[in-house]
């Protein structure tokens, strides 16, 4: 049956619609010559994520400290001292700049930039504000600059303010600049004994990065680590871009509290997936206590986070939760072989152990496959037969004291259907775990399928654990049964997504559709749409609508009424009309002339009555049968229009359920969204109802897509709802449909 739910539309499920003229995108009407050869899509924005050349930042040649200091107890002092040494690593000459010392600790002191005897890759600033020194390092030519200072945009609107003359300033410089309120982590020692794939680390909050760091006292490596801070100029997406194209990174660790700009995220995430390297970030913002709590440290938007979390599935970028969930996601991505099966296995001593973690593994995904009758036929070989080795596989305990342990190892690995053998060891018990281990160790030498142990002691000073398996470059070592499921399915994801995919960039329209010339026309800018307007603007997307007729007098009504065939649905239409079936603007079910003349005179007096300026009342074919679903398009703060797609009706009020993504996207990522929804099981038929058009729902998706792309800001807001689905094969129409211009 119709339903008419105007004023919900997707503002559930959105941070807030971008007001026109505010943090505008380049619209089409301005699509620049670039477009057209390719670098920009149909609304202008870039398709590629531009790479700045970090190396002279992370390896500078020459190295300037404005403010260096060597007068014992000044902070600037410290951290003087620090980059002499870090200079001295990475084989950089230090330059101190002091307008009134000669020399700082023994090194020649410079009264300014422009009296050094080089030109510089980079120059920290310990100075209180940046600004002033940033035009000075524009004309000497320096390429990288570093700002500690704080008490920018964290602070409020005047720091913010502040900021921004700063990223004025730079811009106009043509140097790059890290921060302000940034701090030394770029400047950390890392070890250099350390082989096989490092993680690149990037924080916004220095401090939040260190357990990421410390993995390398567990021997892992670990190769650059970027503290962005406020983020005036060089931003998280910069560094992602950076670190994906560098050979010795296996993987990106982010501790990310708020993106400067959501499409630069999405670029250089893109990069990432293309070069296939892996990127783990914690974002905060899930709650709005955390939103805030960013906000004020960073001074950035946080974003809608339904939006933050859809994009980043999207682009494979894997959202966890907990600074250990970062770690150990990471050092997992990082340093283990693609995968050769996606089945796991669990193998324990204690049968409790082995279903506990089964039924935790399960719960979040993961598959378990069961063991062939040849394959447990083998494994009862040195098993007991009444244990269970189905999977997970039950030892019992006593063969991994002896030789048979190493064997039932290898005899699992050896399943063409197994990729991953996951140990949970709950306790030290020498006589068994310490030979367990061993055998664990030696096994993960001579495969190239995952072996991971969940070390479970709470003391962690064992020597089975510190030195057999901390000392394995191939065994994955957890300390929770919780990170370690939630790193192998980070994992066994990453290399799914990472073999599947395409670049969505790839296919974004450079040039405007037949369509958006159409309804170009249809729109009204600052204004909303009459709801036969938004219908238009639909037709003009190719996206079915109802047979109607817009009439002005009760005659015209039941003309229309005979065109478009009973029963009819009559509803007021006009531009500031909203929530129509509260105010008793809608009646269905109309099966005579004499109902259609009544209910004419009666929309016509409630709107007469509310004060509601009409510009007609539609005459509508009505459609009985179906799932009713929603389709929209908002703006999103940080990544511009963004398309939900969920459950219509009253239900989008009572539920909520609905999944979003920021366009461009593929068929593939719209189905995927259909399959996120809590009711998806509606569209394949419940309670002996048939399934319903599934193709032709993904089909406008797309098209609503397309419009969002083409229509870029001019389109500030669209809800088609609902847009009743009908049978298999039978297409869907979109019933109601309010459309917001800017």
């Amino acid at each position: 049956m119709l339903g008419s739910t105007h004023g919900t539309l997707t503002t559930h499920f959105r941070a807030r619609v971008v007001a026109c003229g505010e943090e505008p995108h380049a619209a089409v009407h301005s699509m620049t010559a670039a477009a057209a050869e390719g670098d920009l899509d149909v609304s202008g924005r870039p398709l590629h994520a531009t790479v700045p050349d970090l190396d002279r930042f992370f390896r500078p040649e020459s190295v300037a400290v404005i403010g260096a200091s060597d007068t014992e107890g000044r902070p600037r002092t410290g951290i003087t001292r620090q980059l002499v040494a870090w200079a001295e690593r990475v084989g950089a000459r230090l330059h101190p700049v002091h307008p009134t010392r000669e020399s700082v600790f023994g090194r020649p002191c410079s009264p300014s930039v422009a009296d050094l005897p080089e030109q510089v890759d980079l120059a920290v600033l310990l100075v209180g504000d940046p600004l002033p020194v940033i035009e000075e390092l524009g004309q000497a030519k320096v390429k990288f600059a570093v700002a500690f200072a704080s008490g920018f945009a964290e602070t409020g609107e005047e720091g913010a303010a502040a900021q921004a003359r700063l990223a004025a300033a730079v811009e106009r410089s043509g140097l790059r600049l890290l921060g302000p309120n940034t701090n030394l982590n770029a400047f950390e020692a890392f070890r250099d004994d350390l082989d096989g794939p490092a993680i690149a680390l990037i924080t916004q909050s220095g401090h939040q990065g260190r357990p990421v760091y410390t993995l390398q006292e567990l021997g892992v490596r670990l190769s650059h680590w970027a503290p962005t801070g406020n983020e005036a100029d060089l931003e998280t997406a910069d560094f992602i871009s950076y670190f994906s194209q560098r050979p010795e990174v296996g993987a990106i660790a982010c501790y990310v509290e708020g993106l400067k700009d959501g499409r630069s995220f999405l670029l250089a995430a893109d990069r990432a997936a293309r070069a296939g390297v892996p990127v783990v970030a914690v974002k905060v913002g899930r709650t709005e206590t955390g939103a805030r709590t960013a906000a004020s440290h960073t001074g950035k938007l946080t974003g809608a986070d339904q939006v933050v979390d859809a994009a980043m599935r999207q682009f494979g970028v894997i959202r966890v939760d907990g600074l250990d969930e970062l770690q150990d996601t990471a050092a997992l991505l990082a340093r283990a072989r693609k995968p050769q099966a996606d089945g796991v296995v669990v193998y324990s001593i204690s049968g409790g152990t082995g279903a506990h973690f089964s039924d935790l593994a399960t719960g979040a995904g993961l598959k378990l496959p069961t063991l062939s009758e040849e394959k447990q036929r083998e494994l009862h070989e040195w098993i007991p037969g009444y244990l269970n080795v189905a999977n997970p596989v039950d030892n019992g305990g006593h063969p991994v004291g002896d030789w048979r342990g190493r064997k039932i190892i290898d005899a699992i690995l050896a399943d063409p259907d197994v990729g991953v053998l996951i140990c949970p060891i709950t306790g030290p018990f020498p006589p068994m775990s310490d030979r367990l281990a061993q055998d664990l160790v030696d096994a993960a030498e001579t495969t190239d399928k995952l072996v991971c142990v969940v070390w479970g002691s709470p003391v962690g000073t064992e020597d089975a654990y510190r030195t057999t398996l901390l000392g394995s470059s191939r065994v994955a070592t957890f300390r929770t049964f919780g990170n370690c499921i939630t790193a192998v399915k980070a994992y066994l994801d990453h290399h799914r997504f990472a073999a599947s995919y395409r670049s969505p960039f790839d296919e974004a329209p450079r040039t405007p559709s037949p369509s958006f010339r159409k309804a170009q026309a249809l729109m009204r800018p600052g204004h909303q749409l009459s709801e036969h307007a938004a219908k238009q603007l639909l037709r003009a997307y190719g996206i079915r609508v109802p047979r109607e007729q817009l009439v002005t007098s009760a005659a015209a009504a039941v003309r229309a009424a005979g065109l478009v065939g009973y029963p009819v649905v009559m509803k007021a239409s006009g531009a500031r009309l909203a929530h129509k079936t509260e105010l008793g603007l809608v009646k269905v079910g109309l099966t005579s002339a004499s109902q259609v003349r009544d209910a004419y005179r009666e929309l016509t007096d409630i709107a007469r009555y509310e004060g509601i300026e009409l510009d007609g009342v539609l005459v509508c074919q009505m459609i009985e049968r179906g799932v009713e679903m929603m389709v929209g398009v908002t703006h999103d703060a940080l990544f511009g229009p963004t398309v939900t797609v969920g459950l219509g009706g009253v239900l989008v009020e009572v539920l909520h359920d609905a999944a979003v993504r920021v366009p461009p996207f593929g068929e593939d990522q719209a189905r995927a969204m259909l399959g996120e929804l809590r009711g998806r099981a509606l569209l394949e038929g419940v309670r002996g109802g048939p399934p319903v058009d599934v193709d032709a729902l993904v089909e406008v998706v797309l098209r609503v897509q397309r419009m969002a792309l083409e229509l870029g800001d001019d389109l500030a807001e669209l809800d088609i709802n609902p847009l009743m689905v009908l049978g298999r094969g039978q297409g869907a129409v979109a019933l109601d449909a309010l459309a917001v211009c800017c």
